[in-house]
């Protein structure tokens, strides 16, 4: 495999359970990364990351410190999302991708890659709709973007779905239910690293959507 093009990545989000893991590997691979993060957190970056300390919410905290980072990382979300999380959705979710988008851009960023949800989907509808909101407003901007949408991420502390392993195996399996089950499938901590980087390293031309399958396939 070929070296990959070294990027300077700036992330918002980058202390939660998939921007740790993503940050890890960035550095491995040969990127310039800096991260945001509110005053007194820098202590939860890893080693090589540079921080900025601001307020995802606020862009005036660090749209000066974006430049000269040929790439935007959004991965603010609210922890654990469940149903009685609608007012946050709209006002952490959403809010930090509209001030993302709009500081990326005035910064010239080439790409922006924002970490969405799977859409349609039958639950969830609250998220999905602040996800799908957010993805229209980084359209609106006109940046180069890659969407990826997975369901639910696996790993250390977030296995429980794996008991619903059974019934996406079969649902995949009915006519019915294939094409559902497959865009709501679950997906690995690692599978959604190297999607990440996977998009880093390869920017999109115009707008690019990662659905799970691909999310599965990914491989560094």
């Amino acid at each position: 495999m070929s070296e990959p093009h070294p990027r300077n990545v700036f992330v918002a989000g980058g202390t939660g359970y998939v921007g740790r893991a993503a940050l890890h590997t960035l550095l491995t691979r040969g990127h310039t990364v800096r991260a945001l993060v509110r005053p007194g957190s820098e202590g939860k970056l890893p080693g090589g990351v540079s921080a900025v300390a601001g307020n995802a919410l606020a862009r005036e905290t660090f749209a000066s410190s974006i430049m000269p980072c040929d790439t935007f990382l959004q991965l603010v979300g609210v922890a654990h999302p469940s149903p009685s999380k609608v007012r946050e959705f709209r006002e952490i979710d959403l809010a930090s991708a509209r001030e993302s988008a709009t500081a990326a851009r005035e910064a010239r960023v080439a790409h922006f890659v924002y970490l969405s949800v799977a859409q349609p989907a039958p639950a969830m509808k609250a998220y999905v709709a602040a996800r799908a909101q957010a993805e229209a407003l980084i359209r609106a901007t006109g940046m180069n973007a890659t969407f990826l949408r997975p369901w639910y991420v696996l790993g250390p502390g977030h296995r429980w779905p794996a008991l619903l392993q059974p019934g996406y195996w079969l649902a995949e399996r009915l006519p019915a239910t294939r094409e559902t089950a497959r865009r709501i499938g679950l997906v690995t901590l690692s599978q959604m690293v190297a999607s990440i980087v996977g998009a880093i390293e390869n920017p999109a031309r115009g707008i690019r959507i990662v659905p799970v399958p691909e999310i599965r396939a990914a491989r560094l």
